[in-house]
């Protein structure tokens, strides 16, 4: 009975790391590890242990800042480092997440006219069930929806197995880096940061966690979920690479977008495992389209100090709602428009996430280490290790880029 007790207070506290962790793989970051897998194969793959040992520590660090403080990052971002600071981070996050929004509803276009329907009647209708999900639903409501559509996330694992990989030559290339100047190589590797640890989902989930009102007497379990939540979402990320790598680029055949992937994989690894690949796409990009514009006005109106929640209505949280409204419905029409450049954006869209994370990873290790905020719970040698070591390598990374995308254009 006591055991019974424990796992039902389990599931009330589980959702925020879960979510925020898997709903990390959305339609941008599936296309950019299905880019990846088509355009090197698996030399890409040992990028993803290091990740995961950072997302793990990062995703750990914002969640206790929330348990801790009660408030958002962005609200303690405002409140210790001034409004503009804030404002800019702000504006530059918001034209991001746009791309990124976009980028999930094109890649559940692309999704369900694989599975035979109509782009012009699926996004709209997709749009429409999303903004009533959110504007009329409760937290709770949003919360069951999202933990049940991540069992889909699974779908990759099974398309990867499908797939029969040489699983000699995955291992080699997961735990031996391969070293690689072609700017495309170090531009795929400044994405699959970018998109697994983003900006927006360090916001979302601080921001979820103070909602939800955890207790730092309950937090253990919060730290258990996200642990398995950032495992689970990197082991799927890993599949993608390895389905893609095994299928398309043994074959030489280069694509650009997720959608394309599931369509290349038939010939290879079957028509189930296309439709698994293109369903596991869609639902990705469905929960995508939820979380990326609620963790946007979230973040922007907790750092204007506006009311923000899904549990507050229109009268009680215009800002909140509004923005969530807008993005959707801006995302949409680029989505529609003919001709727009929705791979160029969902790439671009990862990568300036990559440009942005330092920034966001400062102020969030500034405030994690401060007593007076923290108390007892500031991080220790370890994690602030990590966490360094993260924002170096993305600086390293992004200037290598820089010098060798110059030197290209100069020779």
């Amino acid at each position: 009975m006591r055991r019974t007790k424990g796992i039902l207070f389990y599931l009330t506290l589980m959702g925020p790391g879960i979510i925020t962790a898997m709903i990390d793989n959305d339609a941008s970051g599936i296309t950019t590890y299905s880019v990846a897998g088509a355009r090197f194969g698996y030399t890409l793959l040992w990028t993803l242990i290091p990740t995961t040992i950072a997302l793990i520590v990062v995703q750990e660090m914002i969640a206790r800042m929330g348990v801790v403080t009660g408030k958002g990052l962005s609200d303690l971002i405002r409140e210790n480092f001034g409004v503009v600071p804030t404002f800019y981070m702000m504006l530059a996050l918001f034209f991001a997440n746009l791309g990124t929004t976009a980028a999930n509803f094109a890649g559940w276009a692309a999704s369900t006219e694989i599975l035979g329907m109509n782009r012009y009647i699926m996004v709209p209708a997709a749009a429409l069930l999303i903004w009533i999900l959110v504007t009329k639903g409760s937290y709770r409501v949003v919360e069951r929806v999202l933990l049940l559509a991540c069992i889909l996330y699974f779908g990759y694992i099974i398309s990867g197995l499908m797939a029969r990989p040489d699983w000699g030559s995955v291992a080699k290339n997961t735990l031996v880096p391969t070293i690689n100047t072609d700017p495309e190589y170090i531009m795929l590797a400044i994405a699959i940061i970018g998109t697994t640890i983003t900006p927006w989902m360090q916001f979302f989930l601080q921001s979820s966690i103070a909602e939800k009102g955890i207790k730092i007497k309950d937090y253990a379990l919060s730290r258990a979920e996200i642990f398995v939540g950032s495992s689970i979402t990197d082991i799927i990320s890993f599949f993608i690479i390895v389905t893609c790598a095994t299928t398309l680029f043994a074959a030489g055949i280069r694509i650009n977008e997720a959608s394309e992937a599931a369509i290349a994989l038939k010939p290879f690894a079957g028509d189930y495992a296309s439709l698994i690949f293109a369903i596991s796409l869609a639902n990705a990009s469905f929960l995508g389209a939820i979380i990326v514009p609620l963790a946007t006005a979230y973040y922007t109106c907790e750092a204007m100090g506006w009311e923000a929640g899904i549990n507050k209505t229109f009268r009680e949280a215009p800002q909140f709602m509004w923005i969530y409204t807008s993005l959707i419905v801006l995302s949409v029409i680029i989505v529609l428009i003919p001709g727009s450049p929705l791979v160029a954006l969902m790439v671009l869209s990862s990568f300036i996430n990559g440009l942005l994370l330092p920034f966001v990873l400062v102020f969030a290790l500034i405030l994690v280490n401060s007593k007076k905020l923290m108390g007892e719970f500031v991080n220790n040698k370890f994690f602030n290790a990590v966490s360094w070591l993260t924002i170096s390598i993305l600086i390293v990374l992004t200037g290598s880029l820089v010098f060798i995308t110059v030197i290209n254009a100069i020779a």
